[in-house]
Protein backbone atom coordinates (compact mmCIF):
# COMPACT_ATOMS: atom_id res chain seq x y z
CA UNK A 1 0.00 0.00 0.00
CA UNK A 2 1.28 3.48 -0.84
CA UNK A 3 -0.11 6.77 -0.06
CA UNK A 4 0.36 10.13 -2.49
CA UNK A 5 -0.57 13.41 -1.55
CA UNK A 6 -3.39 14.58 -4.48
CA UNK A 7 -5.10 17.59 -6.20
CA UNK A 8 -5.58 20.78 -4.78
CA UNK A 9 -3.11 20.71 -1.82
CA UNK A 10 -0.17 19.96 -4.30
CA UNK A 11 -1.49 22.25 -6.66
CA UNK A 12 -1.15 25.16 -4.13
CA UNK A 13 1.64 24.04 -2.67
CA UNK A 14 3.61 24.48 -5.72
CA UNK A 15 2.09 27.87 -6.07
CA UNK A 16 3.18 28.96 -2.84
CA UNK A 17 -0.33 29.62 -1.42
CA UNK A 18 -1.72 28.29 1.91
CA UNK A 19 -2.60 24.60 2.22
CA UNK A 20 -6.34 24.44 3.74
CA UNK A 21 -6.97 20.76 3.62
CA UNK A 22 -4.89 17.59 2.06
CA UNK A 23 -6.88 14.88 0.01
CA UNK A 24 -5.13 11.41 -0.18
CA UNK A 25 -4.87 8.38 -2.44
CA UNK A 26 -4.25 5.06 -1.54
CA UNK A 27 -2.56 2.81 -4.41
CA UNK A 28 -2.57 -1.34 -3.69
CA UNK A 29 -5.44 -1.49 -1.03
CA UNK A 30 -8.83 -2.56 -0.31
CA UNK A 31 -11.30 -1.40 1.82
CA UNK A 32 -11.46 -4.25 4.01
CA UNK A 33 -7.58 -3.45 4.57
CA UNK A 34 -7.65 0.23 5.17
CA UNK A 35 -10.33 -0.68 8.00
CA UNK A 36 -8.13 -2.94 9.47
CA UNK A 37 -5.60 -0.29 10.04
CA UNK A 38 -8.33 1.56 11.81
CA UNK A 39 -9.43 4.26 9.11
CA UNK A 40 -12.78 5.13 8.95
CA UNK A 41 -15.17 4.69 5.61
CA UNK A 42 -17.37 7.49 4.39
CA UNK A 43 -17.45 7.72 0.94
CA UNK A 44 -21.24 6.88 -0.66
CA UNK A 45 -20.33 7.01 -4.37
CA UNK A 46 -16.58 5.54 -4.31
CA UNK A 47 -14.13 4.06 -1.08
CA UNK A 48 -13.24 7.67 1.13
CA UNK A 49 -11.86 7.10 4.69
CA UNK A 50 -11.12 8.91 7.11
CA UNK A 51 -7.41 8.73 9.31
CA UNK A 52 -8.04 7.83 12.19
CA UNK A 53 -5.61 10.51 13.84
CA UNK A 54 -5.46 13.43 11.46
CA UNK A 55 -9.16 12.66 10.02
CA UNK A 56 -8.04 13.73 6.55
CA UNK A 57 -9.78 12.06 3.76
CA UNK A 58 -7.99 8.98 2.04
CA UNK A 59 -9.56 7.93 -1.07
CA UNK A 60 -8.62 4.64 -2.68
CA UNK A 61 -7.04 5.05 -6.46
CA UNK A 62 -10.08 4.46 -9.11
CA UNK A 63 -11.54 4.81 -12.65
CA UNK A 64 -14.46 6.20 -14.00
CA UNK A 65 -16.76 5.29 -16.18
CA UNK A 66 -19.70 7.54 -17.91
CA UNK A 67 -22.96 5.44 -17.76
CA UNK A 68 -25.35 8.65 -17.87
CA UNK A 69 -25.90 11.72 -18.44
CA UNK A 70 -24.94 14.53 -16.37
CA UNK A 71 -22.24 14.18 -13.07
CA UNK A 72 -23.62 11.37 -10.95
CA UNK A 73 -23.85 9.10 -14.42
CA UNK A 74 -20.75 7.37 -13.38
CA UNK A 75 -19.65 3.54 -12.74
CA UNK A 76 -16.51 3.59 -10.26
CA UNK A 77 -14.33 1.28 -9.95
CA UNK A 78 -11.93 1.06 -6.90
CA UNK A 79 -9.53 -1.78 -6.56
CA UNK A 80 -6.19 -2.88 -5.49
CA UNK A 81 -4.66 -3.01 -9.24
CA UNK A 82 -5.65 0.50 -10.18
CA UNK A 83 -2.10 2.48 -10.58
CA UNK A 84 -1.63 6.03 -9.83
CA UNK A 85 -1.02 7.12 -13.62
CA UNK A 86 -4.82 5.90 -14.17
CA UNK A 87 -6.33 7.87 -10.92
CA UNK A 88 -4.97 10.50 -11.89
CA UNK A 89 -6.24 10.42 -15.69
CA UNK A 90 -9.71 10.68 -14.11
CA UNK A 91 -9.02 14.03 -12.84
CA UNK A 92 -10.42 17.56 -14.62
CA UNK A 93 -7.28 19.29 -15.10
CA UNK A 94 -3.14 18.85 -15.51
CA UNK A 95 -3.23 21.45 -12.72
CA UNK A 96 -4.89 19.39 -10.51
CA UNK A 97 -3.53 15.83 -12.05
CA UNK A 98 0.17 15.91 -9.55
CA UNK A 99 1.02 13.83 -6.89
CA UNK A 100 3.73 13.99 -4.20
CA UNK A 101 4.73 10.67 -3.05
CA UNK A 102 5.67 10.40 0.68
CA UNK A 103 9.37 11.37 0.07
CA UNK A 104 8.30 14.07 -1.47
CA UNK A 105 8.86 13.32 -4.87
CA UNK A 106 6.53 14.71 -7.88
CA UNK A 107 4.33 12.36 -10.04
CA UNK A 108 3.22 14.99 -12.61
CA UNK A 109 1.91 12.58 -15.85
CA UNK A 110 0.79 14.83 -17.76
CA UNK A 111 2.59 18.42 -17.05
CA UNK A 112 0.79 19.88 -15.00
CA UNK A 113 3.48 21.69 -13.51
CA UNK A 114 4.39 23.39 -16.98
CA UNK A 115 1.00 24.96 -17.19
CA UNK A 116 1.22 26.06 -13.57
CA UNK A 117 4.53 27.58 -14.70
CA UNK A 118 2.42 29.07 -17.70
CA UNK A 119 -0.91 29.89 -16.24
CA UNK A 120 -2.88 27.34 -18.34
CA UNK A 121 -6.18 25.44 -17.51
CA UNK A 122 -5.99 22.28 -19.80
CA UNK A 123 -8.03 19.39 -19.53
CA UNK A 124 -6.34 16.40 -18.73
CA UNK A 125 -8.48 14.05 -21.05
CA UNK A 126 -11.13 13.60 -23.49
CA UNK A 127 -13.24 12.70 -20.17
CA UNK A 128 -13.38 16.29 -19.36
CA UNK A 129 -16.74 15.98 -21.49
CA UNK A 130 -18.45 13.89 -18.94
CA UNK A 131 -18.49 16.09 -15.93
CA UNK A 132 -20.66 19.32 -16.78
CA UNK A 133 -19.49 20.75 -13.35
CA UNK A 134 -16.14 21.11 -14.69
CA UNK A 135 -17.26 24.35 -16.58
CA UNK A 136 -17.90 25.80 -13.95
CA UNK A 137 -15.16 24.66 -11.98
CA UNK A 138 -12.74 25.52 -14.43
CA UNK A 139 -14.21 29.01 -14.82
CA UNK A 140 -13.95 29.60 -10.99
CA UNK A 141 -10.03 28.21 -11.47
CA UNK A 142 -9.54 30.97 -13.97
CA UNK A 143 -10.97 33.32 -11.87
CA UNK A 144 -9.02 32.16 -8.47
CA UNK A 145 -5.64 32.32 -10.21
CA UNK A 146 -6.13 34.57 -13.27
CA UNK A 147 -5.21 31.57 -15.65
CA UNK A 148 -6.60 31.35 -19.17
CA UNK A 149 -8.06 28.07 -20.61
CA UNK A 150 -6.54 26.08 -23.42
CA UNK A 151 -7.30 26.61 -26.48
CA UNK A 152 -8.02 22.82 -27.24
CA UNK A 153 -10.07 23.20 -23.67
CA UNK A 154 -12.57 25.64 -24.76
CA UNK A 155 -13.53 23.49 -27.90
CA UNK A 156 -13.96 20.82 -25.73
CA UNK A 157 -16.28 22.90 -23.63
CA UNK A 158 -18.09 24.25 -26.60
CA UNK A 159 -18.72 20.84 -27.46
CA UNK A 160 -20.16 20.07 -23.85
CA UNK A 161 -22.22 22.99 -24.43
CA UNK A 162 -23.65 22.24 -28.09
CA UNK A 163 -24.58 18.69 -26.69
CA UNK A 164 -26.69 20.34 -23.63
CA UNK A 165 -24.27 18.72 -21.16
CA UNK A 166 -25.13 21.85 -18.79
CA UNK A 167 -28.21 21.42 -18.85
CA UNK A 168 -28.04 18.12 -16.42
CA UNK A 169 -26.66 20.35 -13.79
CA UNK A 170 -28.37 20.55 -10.03
CA UNK A 171 -29.13 23.74 -9.30
CA UNK A 172 -27.96 23.81 -6.11
CA UNK A 173 -23.92 22.93 -7.31
CA UNK A 174 -24.07 25.70 -10.00
CA UNK A 175 -24.92 28.23 -6.91
CA UNK A 176 -22.22 26.15 -4.89
CA UNK A 177 -19.50 27.20 -7.80
CA UNK A 178 -20.59 30.46 -8.18
CA UNK A 179 -20.70 31.45 -4.56
CA UNK A 180 -17.17 29.99 -4.65
CA UNK A 181 -16.30 32.14 -8.06
CA UNK A 182 -18.34 35.22 -5.94
CA UNK A 183 -15.66 34.70 -3.07
CA UNK A 184 -12.42 35.15 -5.47
CA UNK A 185 -10.85 39.11 -5.65
CA UNK A 186 -11.67 39.16 -9.01
CA UNK A 187 -14.77 37.54 -9.61
CA UNK A 188 -15.47 38.65 -13.35
CA UNK A 189 -13.02 36.15 -14.58
CA UNK A 190 -15.18 33.59 -13.44
CA UNK A 191 -18.36 35.14 -16.31
CA UNK A 192 -15.80 35.97 -18.85
CA UNK A 193 -14.03 32.23 -18.59
CA UNK A 194 -17.57 30.89 -19.27
CA UNK A 195 -18.44 33.70 -22.36
CA UNK A 196 -15.32 33.06 -23.90
CA UNK A 197 -16.16 29.06 -24.08
CA UNK A 198 -19.60 29.80 -24.93
CA UNK A 199 -21.38 28.95 -21.60
CA UNK A 200 -22.38 31.58 -19.95
CA UNK A 201 -25.45 31.76 -22.19
CA UNK A 202 -26.39 28.80 -20.91
CA UNK A 203 -25.87 29.04 -17.38
CA UNK A 204 -26.46 32.56 -16.55
CA UNK A 205 -28.23 33.93 -19.51
CA UNK A 206 -29.77 36.90 -17.69
CA UNK A 207 -25.74 38.25 -17.17
CA UNK A 208 -24.86 37.01 -21.27
CA UNK A 209 -27.59 39.45 -22.48
CA UNK A 210 -26.22 42.51 -20.89
CA UNK A 211 -23.48 42.19 -23.33
CA UNK A 212 -23.59 44.45 -26.06
CA UNK A 213 -26.47 46.59 -24.64
CA UNK A 214 -25.52 50.36 -24.20
CA UNK A 215 -24.75 51.30 -20.62
CA UNK A 216 -26.65 54.87 -19.99
CA UNK A 217 -24.95 57.11 -19.44
CA UNK A 218 -22.21 56.71 -22.30
CA UNK A 219 -19.33 56.83 -19.55
CA UNK A 220 -17.06 55.18 -22.20
CA UNK A 221 -18.20 54.20 -25.53
CA UNK A 222 -16.30 51.06 -24.66
CA UNK A 223 -18.34 50.09 -21.50
CA UNK A 224 -21.42 48.36 -22.54
CA UNK A 225 -23.49 47.18 -19.92
CA UNK A 226 -22.11 43.42 -19.35
CA UNK A 227 -18.16 45.23 -18.91
CA UNK A 228 -19.72 47.63 -16.49
CA UNK A 229 -21.28 45.16 -13.76
CA UNK A 230 -18.12 43.01 -14.83
CA UNK A 231 -16.59 45.99 -13.33
CA UNK A 232 -18.88 46.66 -10.59
CA UNK A 233 -18.52 42.88 -9.11
CA UNK A 234 -15.12 43.52 -8.98
CA UNK A 235 -14.93 46.69 -7.28
CA UNK A 236 -17.67 45.01 -5.10
CA UNK A 237 -15.34 42.43 -4.01
CA UNK A 238 -12.62 45.13 -3.05
CA UNK A 239 -15.19 46.71 -0.50
CA UNK A 240 -16.11 43.52 0.64
CA UNK A 241 -16.01 40.13 1.42
CA UNK A 242 -19.80 39.71 1.94
CA UNK A 243 -21.11 37.46 -0.79
CA UNK A 244 -24.60 38.64 -0.62
CA UNK A 245 -23.57 42.31 -1.75
CA UNK A 246 -21.17 40.47 -4.46
CA UNK A 247 -24.56 38.89 -5.76
CA UNK A 248 -26.27 41.84 -5.07
CA UNK A 249 -23.54 43.94 -7.28
CA UNK A 250 -24.04 41.17 -9.99
CA UNK A 251 -27.84 41.00 -10.02
CA UNK A 252 -28.31 45.18 -9.71
CA UNK A 253 -28.65 45.64 -14.02
CA UNK A 254 -29.29 42.21 -15.15
CA UNK A 255 -33.10 44.70 -16.57
CA UNK A 256 -30.95 46.51 -18.44
CA UNK A 257 -30.70 43.18 -20.73
CA UNK A 258 -33.78 43.11 -21.49
CA UNK A 259 -35.20 46.52 -21.70
CA UNK A 260 -35.88 47.90 -25.28
CA UNK A 261 -33.55 50.38 -26.39
CA UNK A 262 -36.13 53.56 -26.44
CA UNK A 263 -36.41 53.23 -23.01
CA UNK A 264 -33.11 52.94 -22.22
CA UNK A 265 -31.58 56.23 -22.78
CA UNK A 266 -34.20 57.26 -20.23
CA UNK A 267 -32.23 55.75 -18.14
CA UNK A 268 -35.22 54.32 -15.90
CA UNK A 269 -37.77 51.38 -16.41
CA UNK A 270 -35.43 48.50 -15.87
CA UNK A 271 -35.49 48.11 -12.10
CA UNK A 272 -38.98 45.98 -12.58
CA UNK A 273 -36.99 43.69 -15.00
CA UNK A 274 -34.07 43.96 -12.63
CA UNK A 275 -36.64 42.18 -9.86
CA UNK A 276 -38.29 39.79 -12.03
CA UNK A 277 -34.91 38.39 -13.51
CA UNK A 278 -32.53 37.97 -9.89
CA UNK A 279 -36.11 36.60 -8.45
CA UNK A 280 -36.07 33.88 -11.78
CA UNK A 281 -32.32 33.59 -11.35
CA UNK A 282 -32.42 33.20 -7.36
CA UNK A 283 -35.32 30.12 -8.02
CA UNK A 284 -33.56 29.04 -10.87
CA UNK A 285 -30.17 27.96 -8.47
CA UNK A 286 -31.14 27.82 -5.48
CA UNK A 287 -30.20 31.44 -4.13
CA UNK A 288 -30.06 31.49 -0.46
CA UNK A 289 -33.05 33.69 0.70
CA UNK A 290 -31.23 36.02 3.03
CA UNK A 291 -28.87 36.54 -0.42
CA UNK A 292 -31.66 37.14 -2.71
CA UNK A 293 -33.48 39.62 -0.07
CA UNK A 294 -30.94 41.88 -0.74
CA UNK A 295 -30.25 41.38 -4.49
CA UNK A 296 -33.93 42.11 -5.04
CA UNK A 297 -33.67 45.33 -2.87
CA UNK A 298 -31.07 46.59 -4.79
CA UNK A 299 -31.97 45.72 -7.99
CA UNK A 300 -35.07 48.14 -6.90
CA UNK A 301 -33.39 51.10 -4.94
CA UNK A 302 -29.65 51.11 -6.21
CA UNK A 303 -29.71 54.36 -8.19
CA UNK A 304 -31.08 55.96 -5.30
CA UNK A 305 -27.47 56.06 -3.75
CA UNK A 306 -26.22 58.38 -6.41
CA UNK A 307 -29.32 60.04 -6.75
CA UNK A 308 -29.50 61.17 -3.38
CA UNK A 309 -29.38 64.61 -3.73
CA UNK A 310 -32.03 64.79 -5.91
CA UNK A 311 -35.11 62.25 -3.47
CA UNK A 312 -37.17 63.97 -1.65
CA UNK A 313 -36.76 63.42 2.36
CA UNK A 314 -39.90 61.13 2.32
CA UNK A 315 -38.24 59.08 -0.60
CA UNK A 316 -35.15 58.54 1.43
CA UNK A 317 -37.29 57.35 4.40
CA UNK A 318 -39.27 55.14 1.83
CA UNK A 319 -35.77 53.00 0.80
CA UNK A 320 -34.32 52.91 4.58
CA UNK A 321 -37.81 51.06 5.23
CA UNK A 322 -38.12 48.98 2.98
CA UNK A 323 -34.45 47.70 3.34
CA UNK A 324 -36.24 46.92 6.79
CA UNK A 325 -32.94 48.69 8.37
CA UNK A 326 -34.52 49.40 11.68
CA UNK A 327 -34.54 45.88 12.26
CA UNK A 328 -31.73 44.66 9.85
CA UNK A 329 -29.16 48.02 10.07
CA UNK A 330 -26.61 45.36 8.59
CA UNK A 331 -28.92 45.45 5.68
CA UNK A 332 -28.33 49.10 5.29
CA UNK A 333 -24.87 48.88 5.08
CA UNK A 334 -24.86 45.92 2.37
CA UNK A 335 -26.99 47.97 0.29
CA UNK A 336 -24.87 51.26 0.74
CA UNK A 337 -21.75 49.06 -0.18
CA UNK A 338 -23.40 47.65 -3.20
CA UNK A 339 -24.30 50.91 -4.58
CA UNK A 340 -21.03 52.37 -4.07
CA UNK A 341 -19.57 49.31 -6.24
CA UNK A 342 -22.21 50.30 -8.21
CA UNK A 343 -20.85 53.71 -9.12
CA UNK A 344 -17.45 52.79 -8.54
CA UNK A 345 -17.82 50.24 -11.37
CA UNK A 346 -16.77 52.45 -14.41
CA UNK A 347 -13.95 54.00 -15.79
CA UNK A 348 -12.52 57.27 -13.81
CA UNK A 349 -14.85 56.65 -10.74
CA UNK A 350 -12.53 54.03 -9.19
CA UNK A 351 -11.25 56.04 -6.69
CA UNK A 352 -13.95 59.54 -6.30
CA UNK A 353 -15.33 60.57 -3.74
CA UNK A 354 -18.89 59.33 -2.58
CA UNK A 355 -20.61 61.77 -0.32
CA UNK A 356 -23.88 60.48 -0.60
CA UNK A 357 -22.65 57.29 1.32
CA UNK A 358 -22.07 59.39 4.39
CA UNK A 359 -25.30 61.37 3.90
CA UNK A 360 -27.23 57.99 3.37
CA UNK A 361 -26.23 57.10 6.78
CA UNK A 362 -26.62 60.29 8.56
CA UNK A 363 -30.19 60.17 7.47
CA UNK A 364 -30.61 56.48 9.14
CA UNK A 365 -28.62 57.47 11.97
CA UNK A 366 -31.26 60.27 12.86
CA UNK A 367 -33.68 58.57 12.12
CA UNK A 368 -32.70 55.78 14.84
CA UNK A 369 -33.21 58.61 17.10
CA UNK A 370 -36.83 59.21 16.69
CA UNK A 371 -38.86 56.21 18.80
CA UNK A 372 -42.58 56.21 20.07
CA UNK A 373 -42.14 56.78 23.62
CA UNK A 374 -41.85 60.29 23.29
CA UNK A 375 -45.36 60.45 20.97
CA UNK A 376 -46.87 57.91 23.93
CA UNK A 377 -46.27 60.37 26.58
CA UNK A 378 -47.71 63.12 24.84
CA UNK A 379 -50.98 61.39 24.37
CA UNK A 380 -51.00 60.12 20.89
CA UNK A 381 -52.19 56.08 20.37
CA UNK A 382 -52.48 53.98 17.71
CA UNK A 383 -51.49 54.53 13.77
CA UNK A 384 -51.24 58.27 15.22
CA UNK A 385 -47.83 57.49 16.75
CA UNK A 386 -46.82 55.46 13.31
CA UNK A 387 -47.67 58.86 11.95
CA UNK A 388 -45.92 60.98 14.26
CA UNK A 389 -42.64 59.06 13.74
CA UNK A 390 -42.73 59.34 10.13
CA UNK A 391 -43.28 62.98 9.81
CA UNK A 392 -40.49 63.31 12.48
CA UNK A 393 -37.79 61.36 10.59
CA UNK A 394 -38.68 62.93 7.72
CA UNK A 395 -38.09 66.27 9.49
CA UNK A 396 -35.01 65.37 10.30
CA UNK A 397 -33.65 64.18 6.88
CA UNK A 398 -34.38 67.12 5.80
CA UNK A 399 -32.56 68.92 7.74
CA UNK A 400 -29.61 66.71 6.82
CA UNK A 401 -29.91 66.93 3.28
CA UNK A 402 -30.27 70.87 3.37
CA UNK A 403 -26.68 70.87 5.51
CA UNK A 404 -25.39 68.51 3.21
CA UNK A 405 -25.97 70.69 0.05
CA UNK A 406 -25.31 73.77 1.65
CA UNK A 407 -21.54 72.25 1.85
Amino acid sequence: MKTYLVGGSVRDKLLGLTIKDRDWVVVGSSPEAMISKGFQPVGKDFPVFLHPKTHEEYALARTERKTAPGYKGFVVHAAPNVTLEEDLARRDLTINAIAQAEDGSLIDPYDGQRDLQNKILRHVSPAFVEDPVRVLRIARFAARFGFTIADETLILIKNMVAAKELDYLVPERVWQELEKALATTQPSLFFMALREAGALKSLFPEVDRLFGVPQVPKWHPEVDTGVHVMMVIDQAAKLTNDIAVRFAALCHDLGKGTTPADILPQHNGHEARSIKLTQALCQRIRVPKDIETLALKVAEYHTHVHLLFELRPATILEVIEALDAFRRPDRFEQYLLAGEADFRGRPGYEDLPLPAINVFKQCFSVCQTVTAQAFVEAGKQGPAISEAIRKQRIKLIKQIMIKAKAG
